[in-house]
């Protein structure tokens, strides 16, 4: 028996299979559907932060600066820009590039296909995009890997950076990139950074801020229909941006259902309860069993 959880105290037991029955009756059901993702859904797609893919991909970083995992790294306080990027530009081929499209993904594309669905996520390594979701319905609202910007936002431009993140990767030695490769802003000529949101700095450029209109737009689209906001591994991280917007939705919109996909954080506000699907499991396996695979 699973269990579903209300601030933390058991309410009520049912097993898996009933959690998915209800999950796949509410997702036939809906007029529209609304994926929220964090990153519980690309660790249940293979891009796992620690473990034996960081220690086979990172010896020598481990060795020199005693790093842990990819998550902690990226907080490195690197002496100089070419020990910065030749971490970073690991980090981001490794997550960014070269990480194959996870199954759940593709699952995830055939069961919302059918339906207008639209895609809000926290994760910065585009698998969305790359699994053959609809690019005009992906609101990546914490950035993208795959692009630079200038690290003190002069301007609100952003740049593709594949080709050079290739070559950082392949020209570096020693934990270091040559310092010719250090990217450097095209309008003031200071540092450049990944286009993830750290800092006061992030750059929301035009197309962010055009998703984010479009996302909105859906919403008031759909907002009186049956709804089915499809949560899956959000924490407290960044609540604010998925996990509580979704609850507060649902409980506002009497025609709304939300589907709770997350191992570790199962908690549900107690008015919504009984429009809620929480499942405290696996995703693949979570989104496999929906799906019928």
């Amino acid at each position: 028996m699973l269990e579903i959880r209300r601030r933390g105290t058991v309410i009520e037991q049912e097993t898996f299979a009933d959690k998915i029955e209800k999950a796949r009756n509410a997702l036939k059901q809906a007029d529209a559907i609304i994926i929220g993702a964090g990153a519980g859904l690309s660790t249940a797609g293979g891009i796992t932060y620690s473990g034996q893919r960081f220690e086979e991909n990172f010896r020598d970083f481990i060795t020199k600066y005693g790093m842990t995992d990819m998550y902690t790294a990226g907080f490195y306080p690197f002496k100089t820009e070419e020990e910065k990027w030749a971490y970073w530009s690991r980090h981001i081929r490794m997550n960014r590039y070269d990480a194959p499209v996870g199954e759940v993904y593709k699952q995830l594309l055939e069961l919302v296909s059918v339906k207008p669905y639209f895609v809000v996520t926290t994760n910065v390594d585009a698998q969305f995009y790359r699994a053959g979701f609809d690019a005009d319905r992906i609101w990546a609202v914490q950035g993208d890997y795959g692009k630079f910007q200038c690290a003190e936002a002069c301007h609100d431009k952003l740049y593709d950076n594949h080709d050079v993140i290739v070559e950082m990767t392949e020209r570096q030695k020693d934990c270091r990139i040559p310092p010719e490769l250090v990217p450097r802003c095209p309008r003031c000529g200071e540092r450049m950074e990944v286009n993830i949101r750290k800092d006061r700095y992030f750059v929301e450029d035009e197309q962010w801020r055009n998703k984010r209109g479009r996302y909105e737009k859906f919403l008031n689209e759909v907002r009186d229909r049956k709804i089915v906001f499809l949560e899956l591994g959000v924490g407290f991280n960044t609540p604010t941006i998925i996990r509580l917007p979704f609850e507060k939705m649902v409980a506002s919109l009497p025609s709304a259902t939300l589907v709770r996909v997350n191992l570790s954080y199962p908690e549900l506000m107690a008015k919504i309860e009984a429009r809620s699907v929480v499942i405290a499991d696996d995703i693949g396996k979570t989104i496999a069993e929906i799906c019928g695979a």
